[in-house]
């Protein structure tokens, strides 16, 4: 069993949609749902071609110490109408306790509506190991060295 999320509702969040899910056993990510301001309830929120906006969820969350949530696309929002992440994956730091939005792009070519409820992502809950960082005088040898870009192979 994994580590246990806590959520909070916010004062005007519709609560029967319910927190985020896994839809099937097999499922890495849990589904997060729009929940839109209720004014915009009925008509939904409208994202035009290379538009970005912060969609809420109505909930905070509090995650173990330890852990990070990522935000992924949906793959079928991706593939069907170009709506994706622009930073994704997004990441919830564990010292967070603020709104959980999710940033959503419109890469397509047409507007795309987001309806009150609509799955808009999904997320990873992930372990998180913190480095030292230290300079040095030098680096060791590896057979790439510092070939950089496509220098492994046809790119």
């Amino acid at each position: 069993m994994g580590p246990t999320l806590r959520f909070m509702w916010e004062d005007w969040a519709d609560q029967s949609l319910g927190l985020p899910c896994y839809e099937t056993s097999g499922a890495a990510g849990a589904d997060i749902r729009a929940n839109l301001a209720p004014s915009d309830r009925s008509a939904g929120i409208t994202l035009a071609p290379m538009a970005r906006i912060i969609v809420a969820t109505g909930l905070r969350i509090e995650i173990p110490q330890g852990f990070e949530v990522q935000i992924r696309p949906r793959s079928g929002l991706a593939l069907k109408h170009g709506i994706s992440l622009p930073n994704t994956p997004g990441t919830i730091d564990s010292d967070y306790r603020g709104p959980l939005g999710v940033a959503l792009i419109n890469l397509g070519a047409a507007p795309y509506t987001i309806a009150h409820g609509d799955r808009i992502a999904q997320m990873i809950i992930a372990p998180v190991v913190q480095a030292r960082f230290e300079l040095a005088d030098s680096l060791s040898d590896t057979a790439r060295g510092t070939g950089g870009f496509g220098s492994t192979g046809r790119s």
